[in-house]
């Protein structure tokens, strides 16, 4: 069995290990368009988090599978049309991540000093795409996030953070010179509805209070029971940290940070004769006459009240989104927009709402899967991507056991794959001028990165650029 992975982050290399261990003969060619592997565990997870990295582990044994093949620097769908893979492969697995990001459709998104969290994680985890952001910290000395998620979280923790305490991570230097020279001392995440309603964990909301001269604005008591011990566990120790506030509150903080409940931004505001942000306008929010304020999928109604809000620096923490690749709808395979998902059943088996057999308005498109975000959406952490790109790879395994239709053998399709994989494509990709990579020269681009890291007395001091990764394995 030939299998193409597209996307090589955490969802893309579980199922890639979990197909190998069901079908043993199987050969997985994963492809990735930047030369480097890991996706949201190398661009996604905070510096100040390394324990949550060791994934990579398990996915470099992964790559020393001779059956296991990495295609690095190659955009499918750009640098190789999806139609061309086909022909070689029993089957595609679609495990690309979010690359954009949902908006709050609000004036003043685009002014200077508004951000998406997922550019600044980006910024400082060293995503080539974001390595010009500049955000400037400087302009004033408070920053405003909107959404309260757990990115939303470690963009403050970041922002508070001594950066003495994170010139050991691998966040990289540019970021480090940019932090050492905020000016930010206070950091107000907001959320539209209660505390209990939020979505950042326990340990998020821990690692804030633990942050050395920092304080924490106390919390309305009124939005939780009389009883804490009567909430769902979970809740029960966030409201056990939030109520608490840090565990050694500091006599003088030089920073501090809040948790803003029951408002929603309604605009952006500019400075009169800038294009720079001055102000947020939030609208006051209140539980619907309907809703249980306790209950996790409490819904809230906007009031009459809206407050504004001085900042020079928001950042908008409301979810991400996939997008379509090129070819998708040439190959049968559907794009709900709207969700930022590739449709497909329980199990990631991509599904047509339109090509069911008979009567039958959807249907299985036979040899192509789904797994991580695009299949499920941008929610869930790593281990959670696990049991889901498990699940999508055991489905592939069943199916190909259960000897229904792949790609080339459906009514229809043109026989039997050439089975020829990434040797079936290679030329049209040189051809097109594109320096496809391998794992060895990941390899060598992850030593340079490590020398360059030592030498600062930090694991690794990562490339933000693809030229500077493909220059590397020059040197």
């Amino acid at each position: 069995m030939r299998v193409a992975i597209i996307g090589s982050g955490p969802a893309g290399f579980y199922t890639a290990y979990r197909l190998m261990s069901k079908i043993p003969d199987s050969i997985v060619d994963l492809y990735e368009q930047l030369p480097v592997p890991f996706g949201l565990a190398r661009f996604g997870v905070a510096p100040d988090h390394p324990e949550v990295k060791n994934c990579q582990d398990k996915f470099e044994e992964v790559a020393e599978s001779p059956n296991f093949n990495y295609i690095g620097n190659v955009r499918v769908g750009h640098d190789v049309q999806l139609s061309s893979l086909k022909a070689h492969y029993d089957a595609m697995i679609f495990s690309y991540g979010a690359s954009e990001d949902k908006k709050l459709g609000i004036p003043g998104e685009d002014l200077h000093g508004v951000f998406s969290a997922r550019e600044f994680v980006g910024w400082y985890n060293g995503l080539p795409q974001f390595q010009n952001l500049a955000p400037d910290l400087e302009a004033g000395d408070r920053a405003v996030v909107i959404g309260q998620g757990n990115v939303a979280l470690d963009v403050a923790r970041i922002l508070l953070t001594p950066v003495d305490k994170l010139r050991h991570t691998d966040i990289t230097e540019q970021a480090l010179e940019y932090l050492s020279r905020s000016r930010i001392r206070q950091v107000r995440v907001v959320g539209r509805r209660g505390p209990l309603q939020a979505a950042f964990t326990v340990k998020e909301a821990r690692e804030l209070m633990n942050i050395e001269n920092v304080s924490f604005e106390p919390i309305d008591p009124s939005f939780y029971p009389t009883d804490i011990k009567k909430l769902p566990r979970i809740q029960k120790r966030i409201a056990e940290v939030l109520l608490k506030g840090p565990k050694n509150p500091p006599t003088h903080a030089s920073k501090s940070w809040a948790l803003d409940f029951l408002k929603s931004p309604i605009s952006f505001n500019p400075s009169p004769s800038t294009n720079n942000l001055t102000s947020i306008t939030l609208s006051h929010q209140t539980f619907a006459p309907t809703a249980d304020p306790l209950s996790k999928s409490a819904s809230v109604v906007p009031t009459n009240e809206t407050s504004t809000l001085p900042t020079s620096l928001a950042f908008r923490s409301v979810g991400y989104k996939s997008t379509a690749l090129p070819g998708l709808s040439d190959l049968g395979v559907p794009f709900d927009t709207k969700l930022g998902i590739i449709p497909n059943d329980p199990y990631g088996r991509v599904v047509s709402p339109s090509k069911g057999p008979g009567d039958l308005a959807a249907a299985h498109v036979p040899g192509f899967y789904c797994a991580g975000w695009v299949k499920r959406g941008p929610t869930g952490v790593i281990a959670s991507t696990m049991e889901d790109a498990f699940i999508s790879a055991d489905v592939v395994a069943s199916d190909w056991e259960s000897g229904v239709p792949f790609l080339n053998s459906a009514p229809g399709g043109e026989g039997k794959s050439t089975g020829l994989g990434w040797e079936g494509v290679r030329e049209e990709v040189l051809g097109n001028g594109v320096r496809a990579l391998g794992w060895s020269d990941w390899k060598r681009i992850d030593e340079v990165e490590r020398e360059r890291g030592g030498k600062l007395g930090k694991e690794r001091e990562k490339f933000g650029s693809v030229d500077e990764m493909l220059g590397a394995l020059d040197g």
